[in-house]
C-alpha cells in the first residue's frame, strides 16, 4: 500500500455509551460540558441522543488530543466515557490517485439493435417455389417399432 501524507486536523472528538441523563436533564448536560469546557473555551457540542454519542469539536488540535487522553474511560456518572477521534471523510478532489478509478464515462447509452429497421434497408422476402416443393417431396420418416429388451434373470436366494 503506498504511503498517504495526509495533514488531518483532528479537532472532533465522539463520545460513545455516553448516559442518557446526559439527553433529558439539562444539569447533566451542563456537568458533562464542563468536563470539555476545561481544555477549551471555544467547544461545540452535537448530541446525538438515539446512538448515545456525543460529538464534541475543539477549537485546536491539541486541546482535543488533551481532552481524550485525559478523559478517555474515565468516570462519568457512574459509566465509563469513551472518547475517539472522529474520521475525517474524504472528498472526491482528495482521493489518492495511487489507487485504480473506473474509466471516465464516454458512452452513456447501451449497444442494442434499433426498434425499427435503419432508413434505406431493403428487406428481401424470398418466394421461391423450390422450397415448398421440396417439403412436399420428402416423404414423412415413420417412426420404426423395436422390441423391449429383455429384463435381467431374477435372482433368488
Amino acid at each position: 500500500m503506498p504511503s498517504i501524507d495526509m495533514k488531518l486536523e483532528l479537532v472532533t472528538l465522539i463520545a460513545c455509551d455516553v448516559d442518557a441523563e446526559v439527553f433529558t436533564s439539562d444539569k447533566m448536560q451542563e456537568r458533562f460540558e464542563s468536563l470539555f469546557r476545561i481544555y477549551d473555551d471555544q467547544i461545540t457540542f452535537q448530541m446525538f441522543k438515539s446512538f448515545r454519542r456525543v460529538r464534541i469539536s475543539f477549537s485546536t488540535p491539541e486541546a482535543a488530543a488533551r481532552a481524550r487522553i485525559e478523559l478517555h474511560e474515565s468516570e462519568f456518572n457512574g459509566s465509563k466515557l469513551t472518547l475517539y477521534f472522529a474520521q475525517v471523510q474524504n472528498t472526491g478532489e482528495d482521493v489518492d490517485k495511487a489507487y485504480l478509478a473506473p474509466p471516465q464515462p464516454v458512452k452513456q447509452f447501451l449497444i442494442s439493435p434499433p426498434s425499427s429497421p435503419p432508413v434505406g434497408v431493403v428487406v428481401h422476402v424470398c418466394e421461391s417455389e423450390t422450397e415448398e416443393e421440396e417439403n412436399e417431396a420428402r416423404p414423412k420418416m415413420k417412426i420404426v417399432q423395436t422390441r423391449r429388451p429383455d429384463s435381467p434373470p431374477k435372482v433368488y436366494n
